[in-house]
């Protein structure tokens, strides 16, 4: 090697731990949470549960004023999430998402307002009516001008490419926010859903309330979901939720599925002290199939 191509590396080299020096840090957070799970239709041998969880995150400056940041998520010792974002400041913010949704419809999916899960999660696999073109290796841009965000997703798939582009308006007047999204997700060679949704959530006080309708286009079998709920931060500790969902589909031999739930939620320091009580009544529109979830749990963070 000669002296010209020593000097350059030697430079470069010196330059890097000079700049990783000052470019920014690495932290960890953790978690724990004890659980008591019970419902009807939940066959667990043991109702009571802990799940642990870890996030490494990070974020630095580069020298034209743009921000990356990182985080990398496991739950039970087993990846959860990932994510790496270049925040652009007033051109917005590009992200690279893995199990995390930080842009497009997926983002949006379910905008009511909750104190712990959305009324139709944890009930049973279904989720029938839910949006969302996935988030395993996506991109994402959200950028914020003049009171308006435009969000949008893209990710390629063995059967082809998901997109969608979400619009929320934040000031149209204090404490209202509303949104539509629409985007298509690719079930196989032949077939691609169409997905949309729109939403409205207006906050006065202490209370916040939303409607949300989705609709999720199919070759067959077309679903549309309507749901509603409304939270209350009774004070800076304690929180309580109501909310409905109701899915339609366009399918004679099936029934509307629907779901209601009430959650709660208590944060003093490090602790939360939740319980959630979810029903849903003819499940993936089969009429006489009920199930139930309730949990109430203690979580910790450090």
């Amino acid at each position: 090697m000669n002296k010209i191509a020593k000097i350059g590396l030697t430079a470069l080299a010196g330059s890097l731990v000079a700049t990783s020096a000052f470019a920014g840090a690495m932290s960890v957070s953790g978690s724990a949470k004890v659980s008591y799970v019970g419902g009807k239709g939940d066959s667990a041998a043991n109702p009571a549960s802990n799940s642990k969880g870890i996030s490494f995150s990070g974020s630095g400056e580069l020298d034209n004023g743009f921000t990356v940041s990182t985080g990398y998520t496991m739950t039970n010792a087993a990846f959860s999430s990932t994510y790496v974002s270049l925040d652009m400041g007033d051109s917005g913010t590009l992200h690279f998402m893995n199990g995390t949704s930080k842009a497009g419809i997926q983002k949006y999916q379910d905008m009511m307002p909750t104190a712990g899960e959305q009324v139709w999660d944890d009930v049973d696999t279904d989720d029938n009516g839910v949006v969302g073109t996935g988030n395993a290796n996506t991109f994402g841009y959200e950028v914020s001008v003049m009171g308006f965000t435009a969000s949008a997703s893209m990710g390629k798939e063995a059967q082809g490419t998901d997109t969608s582009l979400v619009l929320v308006a934040d000031d149209l007047m204090d404490g209202l926010s509303v949104g539509y999204g629409f985007g298509s997700n690719s079930i196989s060679a032949t077939q691609e859903d169409d997905h949309t949704t729109m939403y409205a959530t207006y906050t006065m006080g202490m209370a916040t309330v939303g409607v949300q309708r989705s609709k999720i286009d199919k070759p067959s079998a077309d679903e549309e979901r309507d749901a509603a709920a409304i939270s209350l931060a009774i004070n800076e500790n304690l929180s309580v939720s109501y909310g409905v969902s109701t899915v339609d589909f366009e399918t004679a031999s099936l029934s509307d599925e629907e779901s209601s739930g009430i959650s709660a939620s208590y944060t003093t320091g490090g602790i939360t002290i939740g319980a959630v009580f979810n029903s849903t009544d003819t499940v993936a529109g089969t009429s006489g199939t009920d199930k139930e979830f309730k949990e109430v749990s203690v979580a910790f963070a450090f």
